[in-house]
C-alpha cells in the first residue's frame, strides 16, 4: 500500500468538512481529512521504517494532508543540517497557514548557529509562507534568553500586503510585548508598523493574559 493509499484509510470526512472551513486557500478536493494526532503518529512510523526518505523527495504533493505529513516528518528530524536541506526543498510548496504553522523542527529547540541567518533569508523571500515561517521561527526561538533587539527590527522591516504575513507579524509583536515589552513598545510608539499590523498587534496583546492590565490600558491609547 502506498503512503497516499494509507492516508485515505485514515480519512475522517466529518473532520475534512470542518477543516476546509478553516483553510479557505485549499480547495475541498485537495483535503483528505485526517486528524492531527493520527497524522503525527503515522509520521513517526514512517521515520522508523525508513519509508519517509522517498516521500520527502516527492514534491509537489497533491493533497493538503500530504503536505501536513511532510511538515511533521521534517519536524521530527534530529539533524539540523538535514532539516535545513529539507526546508529548502519544501518551503516553496507550502501553500497555507496551517502547514506553515505546524512546521516546528525539534532540531531547532537548541537553535544551531546558522538559524538566525537562515531566518533572515526566509523573511527576505518573495513567498508568503516562507516569510511567515521565518517570522514564526523568530517568535518561537528568539523571544526569551536568546532575544536580541535587532530581531524585532527585522520583523518590522518586512513589507508585505499579504494577510498571512502581516497576521504573523502581529502575532510576533503581540508575543514580544508579553515577553520583551520594554524592547518593542517603542516600535508602536513611533508608529513603525503599517496601520493594520499596528492595530492587530495591539488587539492581540490586549487579549493576552501575559500582558499586564496597565500595559493593556497604555496600548489602547496607541491605537491608530
Amino acid at each position: 500500500m502506498t503512503i497516499r493509499e494509507t492516508l485515505f484509510t485514515m480519512q475522517d470526512t466529518q473532520y475534512r468538512d470542518f477543516q476546509v472551513k478553516l483553510i479557505p486557500d485549499i480547495p475541498p478536493e485537495r483535503c483528505i481529512g485526517i486528524r492531527t494526532p493520527a497524522l503525527r503518529g503515522y509520521a513517526g512510523r514512517l521515520l522508523k521504517s525508513g519509508e519517509a526518505a522517498a516521500f520527502l523527495e516527492e514534491l509537489p504533493h497533491r493533497y493538503f494532508d500530504e503536505n501536513q505529513l511532510h511538515a511533521f516528518l521534517i519536524s521530527e528530524m534530529k539533524d539540523p543540517a538535514q532539516v535545513f536541506a529539507a526546508l529548502e526543498r519544501f518551503l516553496p510548496y507550502v501553500d497555507n497557514w496551517a502547514t506553515c504553522d505546524q512546521l516546528r523542527p525539534k532540531a531547532f529547540r537548541r537553535p544551531p548557529e546558522e538559524l538566525p541567518g537562515a531566518i533572515r533569508g526566509w523573511m527576505a523571500s518573495a513567498h508568503t509562507y516562507t516569510i511567515r515561517f521565518g517570522i514564526g521561527m523568530l517568535m518561537v526561538h528568539y523571544l526569551d534568553a536568546r532575544f536580541r533587539p535587532e530581531y524585532p527590527e527585522q520583523v518590522a522591516a518586512v513589507q508585505s500586503g499579504e494577510y498571512y504575513v502581516n497576521m504573523m507579524r502581529a502575532w510576533y509583536f503581540a508575543t514580544a510585548l508579553a515577553k520583551q515589552y520594554d524592547a518593542v513598545i517603542g516600535l508602536l510608539e513611533m508608529q513603525r508598523l503599517d496601520v493594520w499590523t499596528h492595530n492587530k498587534t495591539i488587539q492581540k496583546a490586549r487579549e493576552s493574559f501575559r500582558v499586564s492590565e496597565a500595559q493593556k490600558a497604555y496600548l489602547k491609547t496607541l491605537k491608530r
